[in-house]
């Protein structure tokens, strides 16, 4: 959506403040020995105090109030009973919701405890990169441009990224125009950020895949040559200068 009255960015800030604060306590909550239904409630049980509704179930009927994605899983991963976290793994954790019209989107990746699997490097240079990424962006610049920055950062840090998932622009609803915000080089997108307007820019760096595969169950996306991913995203309204950070109290980057 494209920002118009001081109305519609109080709006967008409170529900990307929801959003954050979710993820955030979410991170803080999450232990060893825990269900990943059980962080879920957790976050469902936040929203609900916020007054903010799940987006990924309100928009297509997830089973979960937030996805939880735990070592190989990319994206998507559904919050089981079943999925016990445990120490050294890599958890993801993506926090959606819609409240009083207005849907914002954010997410991040930790290491639950002690990092027995030598992953804090990856979430590192996800959260880094991210970070430059959101530093280029103001009106005019093209979206391809951005998806380069991503890539070329991620190789030179010995890294991959997973072409085939994307930010988007976010708003008056989960997925809006532009839906194609790449992590990596696309020559023929030649689309611009707008000023005023809102989207949730993500990486997704990757140890050993390029694409991520839908498993059966219809959600949970693995990564095609296996391996890890981190994966960090902000809602941003971009400005002629510095993006608004409106995602910026979930502390991903410490």
């Amino acid at each position: 959506m494209s920002i118009t009255s001081q109305e519609e960015l109080f709006g967008m800030k409170q529900v990307s403040n929801a959003v954050a604060e979710t993820l955030k306590q979410m991170r803080e909550y999450a232990a060893p020995g825990m269900s990943a239904q059980e962080l879920d409630d957790f976050g469902g049980n936040i929203l609900n105090q916020l007054g903010a509704k799940s987006a990924p179930r309100l928009t297509y009927g997830f089973p979960g109030w937030t996805c939880i994605s735990v070592n190989n899983e990319v994206a998507h991963g559904i919050p089981t009973k079943a999925k016990i976290l445990n120490e050294g793994d890599l958890i993801n954790i993506d926090v959606s919701a819609e409240l009083n019209g207005f849907w914002a989107d954010n997410g991040g990746s930790f290491i639950l405890g002690r990092d027995l699997n030598k992953l804090q490097p990856l979430v590192d240079v996800s959260k880094q990169i991210l970070k430059k990424a959101i530093a280029q962006i103001k009106g005019g610049v093209r979206i391809a441009d951005i998806g380069k920055l991503i890539e070329m950062q991620a190789k030179q840090a010995g890294y991959k990224v997973i072409k085939n998932l994307a930010g988007h622009g976010v708003g008056r609803s989960l997925h809006e125009e532009p839906h194609d915000i790449l992590n990596c080089y696309d020559r023929y997108n030649t689309d611009r950020f707008k000023k005023n307007s809102i989207v949730a820019i993500e990486t997704f760096i990757a140890t050993d895949s390029s694409y991520a595969e839908q498993q059966e169950d219809g959600w949970t996306l693995i990564g095609n040559r296996g391996g890890y991913v981190a994966q960090h995203e902000h809602t941003i309204m971009i400005t002629n200068g510095m993006p608004i950070i409106l995602t910026a109290a979930n502390e991903i980057w410490g």
